[in-house]
């Protein structure tokens, strides 16, 4: 059984740990990698107003910690996509949706025996930052990695 104290209690620990970091170095990019609201966002929400189950927010939450590090040491890039999507931009003190290119760039690492992908976004014209951490990850009928599931904007 699912316990909501210990919930709130990894949920208050990863806000108060996301909200200490601004921006990391990515020697994949060799330019920093921002940590934004969006990112904390999208770990509690799967889209915008539509919370995620608690089990996949406390996943998630919980090796938050982990994010940092793996940007700092990523040099290899493991997985790339491209698309055109509806984002959510404050204009003229409303906000609206636009059709944008988004791209998703993904790097797998283990550390403390934790396999992990940290998805890192960037609308065009935007600078980059954390989007997602997921853990571990499926293989799909073909044995072939599934990134995100096919919709990182969702993962």
């Amino acid at each position: 059984m699912f316990k909501k104290q210990i919930f709130d209690e990894t949920k208050q620990e990863a806000e108060d740990f996301y909200k200490s970091l601004s921006s990391v170095h990515c020697p994949y990019f060799d330019e920093k990698v921002n940590f934004n609201t969006k990112g904390l966002d999208h770990i509690k929400f799967k889209d915008w107003n539509k919370t995620r189950l608690i089990k996949d927010q406390f996943m998630r939450l919980k090796l938050l910690y982990l994010t940092p590090e793996v940007i700092k040491k990523s040099h290899t890039l493991q997985g790339y996509s491209k698309t055109k999507e509806m984002e959510r931009i404050k204009r003229n003190s409303r906000w609206e949706k636009v059709m944008k290119t988004i791209y998703y760039y993904e790097f797998i690492a283990i550390l403390e025996n934790i396999r992990v992908r940290v998805i890192i976004k960037q609308v065009s014209g935007e600078e980059k930052h954390f989007w997602s951490i997921i853990p571990y990850w499926k293989m799909g009928n073909n044995r072939k990695r599934i990134m995100c599931y096919g919709k990182p904007n969702e993962d």
